[in-house]
């Protein structure tokens, strides 16, 4: 009992200490957009929402598509910060802002919620060590944190588990949330199952035990009196970036690799990041300076071919921490595989040209990995799979539909139909996914080798009157 007490005040300590002030504003109306060309948006900050990238530009997938709306109107954008979800829909309904984004769709007063663009599964993550619960009646008196965007849900279930306590995460996003519950400062906590997949990468400890609900609808809304033209704009759009694929292209960038990594293999690279990833970092940053390419990237890249081993071969004949085949080798300038150095040095070198001789249509981040896959699968292999992403009337500058048209390249009917042939597509989207993920994770815990921020963009501002912080990396926290 001692111990639980000691546990529940650790918690409120949590709670308490780790929460901004809130800072006390008085509500102006915003003025109509028509008037001022300037559109507000209330965004909520989060790992997929909105956030600052690994490049210091912002990002998520709110602020891509709120972007892409504004581009279209030929208006600019100024984003609000809101750490409260729970306030958004008062706030939207007394004219602070044009829009809500990112906000669970439910009746609520004074607002008009446009359609569905995705949807947040409630989860219960547990430390893997314990106990799996099997539902909320089994939980006991373990300490139970809800994400905020659940707090109604949870309300809802209440009645039926009159005896489960619980309390509301008013400001942590789902990885703070699955965070403690690793650290064993609380037992449970119910969190948006795609954010749960994401940072289970980062914290393999946790696990899902089950889902609590059915998913909640992501919707923006809008105040009730909105202009009818705005609204039906609004409309139009949403209609048409889920026919053209705009919108699943956006949701796979955020989402497509979670979950991709078992939680053994994430431990084991948490655990080879802290004993044999010093040893090497020099010889990455190095290379960014040379090549300008992310050390980070480069360090995962490294990782997925050869577990950051310098004396790495393989039966196929390539060799070395970035898995250089002799020919290679020989055209990079590397006389010896088996120097981490001049391996580093030249993977960079070549993963650079790789991604300098893609077009110049294919706009980052999807030039990454299209570079990563032809890394891995040959320039000629990835040619055959853009032309073949044409004919089948997908985008071939996109990651996202390339990705399932480059496992085709092994069925007769279609390598027979390219010119370079077979090819085993099916093991480089894995590669590149693998490499994904653990790029998020050395980005999350690895510093940049200069801190970088948003470039000035007078299209787009940020307010943050409570002063959220809105980068991603750990290692800062």
């Amino acid at each position: 009992m001692r111990m639980l007490r000691q546990l529940w005040w650790i918690a409120l300590g949590l709670l308490v200490g780790c929460t901004p002030a809130p800072v006390e504003t008085e509500i102006k109306p915003v003025a109509p957009l028509s008037e001022t060309g300037e559109m507000v948006v209330l965004i909520r900050n989060g790992a997929t929402s909105f956030y600052v990238d690994a490049e210091g530009k912002y990002a998520g997938l709110d602020y891509d598509l709120v972007t892409g709306l504004a581009g279209e109107l030929g208006v600019k954008v100024k984003f609000v910060v809101s750490p409260r979800v729970a306030e958004m829909p008062m706030r939207v309904a007394a004219h602070e802002a044009h829009l809500g984004v990112g906000m669970a769709r439910h009746q609520a007063e004074g607002v008009q919620f446009g359609p569905a663009y995705f949807g947040h599964r409630p989860v219960l993550v547990y430390r893997t060590e314990e106990r799996k619960p099997r539902g909320l009646g089994d939980l006991g008196k373990g300490i139970l944190m809800v994400a905020s965007l659940f707090a109604p849900t949870m309300r809802e279930l209440q009645p039926k588990y009159p005896q489960l306590a619980w309390n509301e995460a008013q400001y942590q996003d789902t990885e703070e949330l699955i965070e403690k519950v690793e650290n064993g400062l609380i037992d449970y906590a119910i969190v948006d199952g795609k954010g749960a997949e994401v940072a289970q990468n980062f914290h393999p400890g946790v696990g899902v035990a089950f889902e609590v609900a059915d998913a909640l609808p992501v919707a923006w809304a809008w105040p009730a009196d909105a202009p009818k033209p705005f609204v039906d704009r609004l409309k139009v759009y949403f209609a048409r970036i889920q026919k053209d694929g705009t919108l699943a292209r956006l949701i796979d960038r955020y989402y497509g690799h979670a979950n991709r990594l078992q939680p053994i293999d994430a431990t084991t690279f948490l655990s080879r990041r802290n004993t044999v990833l010093p040893k090497f970092r020099p010889l990455f940053i190095e290379a960014e300076a040379r090549y300008g390419l992310d050390w980070r990237m480069l360090a995962a890249l490294s990782y997925q071919e050869s577990h950051w081993d310098p004396f790495a071969t393989s039966a196929y004949g390539v060799r070395g921490m970035m898995m250089l085949t002799t020919d290679t080798a020989d055209r990079l300038g590397v006389e010896n595989r088996l120097d981490a150095k001049q391996s580093i040095m030249g993977g960079a070198k070549y993963i650079n040209m790789l991604r300098e001789r893609l077009s110049p249509r294919i706009a980052e981040p999807d030039r990454a990995w299209l570079a990563l896959a032809s890394y891995n699968i040959g320039v000629a292999h990835l040619e055959d799979a853009r032309v073949l992403a044409q004919r089948l009337g997908k985008n071939p500058n996109s990651w996202t539909d390339l990705k399932t048209v480059i496992p085709l390249l092994r069925n007769y009917e279609y390598f027979s139909t390219l010119k370079y042939g077979f090819a085993r597509g099916g093991e480089t989207v894995i590669f590149v996914e693998n490499v994904r993920s653990y790029y998020d994770i050395l980005v999350r815990f690895e510093k940049p080798v200069q801190t970088m921020f948003p470039p000035f963009d007078d299209q787009v501002t940020v307010a943050n009157p409570e002063g959220v912080r809105l980068g991603i990396d750990a290692a800062a926290k």
